[in-house]
């Protein structure tokens, strides 16, 4: 990385779903916001954003990757390009560490996928990362490889991520298919909008080099958040029980972060699902 350029803008890697939402905090704020895409340049640009177009999986069209005060890198798997998720949180990660100009903070998304609990138990950042799902596993891989290669970055494992447009199962429960699985497992949520204020807090007080849990902190079982989706879209939840032994299931607890003085506007399901199936105009 080259010497830090100290009148830079913060930096977008994945500016998708959620980074977007980042974008159009940091932009409030009267922070410059720039974004690495691959074909959304004019869109970007609209919004205000200084794009740079490159693809994280060709690190030659990376090397005008701008210097940045923050890097938010926030890469999702885009199923429809193709690739391996290892080639693209892994592989696509080196690639951008191995150009990007150097950065005062660098705040990485990450999932809580890398636990592998199985007895609905709470887990905290010192519970073990030993993930049984493949997924999992490249999650917790490219959080070791960017720890080795940037000690300082600070990592955000993000419950799942709800919100407009990003309605959990929308389309089977619409359909009237049942949903086939132990419906009381938990699942673990947080609203898009509570996520990007997360990464905005985390920007100013998280302490470099640490790892945090980022959710609403009120696990929902399957069954009673899809009963009450299926209720707000005006329909009724149907559900196929099949055990699922060894799969994941646990209670993220999120209070290190919120310990840092954050909270969500949306403390649980309760608080978001209705406004997201408004938003998403449902």
């Amino acid at each position: 990385m080259s010497p830090l350029d100290v009148t830079a803008p913060n930096l977008i890697v994945g500016c998708g779903y959620l980074g977007r939402r980042v974008a159009a905090l940091w932009r409030a704020n009267g922070t410059r916001v720039a974004a690495l895409t691959r074909g959304r340049a004019d869109a970007l640009r609209a919004a205000g954003i200084e794009p740079t177009t490159g693809d994280v999986l060709d690190r030659d069209s990376l090397r005008a990757l701008p210097s940045a005060a923050t890097v938010l890198y926030a890469v999702g798997m885009d199923r429809a390009a193709g690739r391996s998720m290892r080639d693209v949180y892994v592989n696509g990660l080196a690639n951008v560490l191995d150009v990007l100009p150097a950065c005062a903070r660098f705040v990485y998304v990450s999932s809580t996928s890398v636990y592998g609990q199985t007895a609905d138990e709470w887990v905290d950042e010192a519970s073990a990362t030993e993930p049984t799902e493949e997924s999992g596993k490249v999650v917790l891989e490219a959080e070791r490889s960017l720890r080795a290669r940037l000690p300082g970055a600070i990592i955000l494992r993000f419950a799942g991520i709800y919100g407009p447009d990003r309605l959990l199962r929308k389309a089977p429960v619409l359909k009237g298919e049942p949903l086939v699985g132990d419906a009381e497992k938990w699942l673990n949520l947080i609203h898009v909008a509570d996520g990007a204020s997360a990464v905005v807090y985390a920007e100013a007080h998280a302490a470099t080099g640490e790892t945090y849990n980022v959710s609403d902190g009120a696990p929902v079982s399957r069954r009673d958040f899809y009963t009450r989706l299926a209720q707000l879209l005006g329909t009724e939840a149907k559900f196929e029980p099949r055990a699922e032994p060894g799969a994941p299931n646990r209670r993220i607890d999120s209070s290190r972060f919120r310990a840092l003085g954050w909270t969500p506007a949306h403390a649980s399901y309760h608080d978001g699902l209705a406004l997201a199936v408004r938003e998403s105009g449902v």
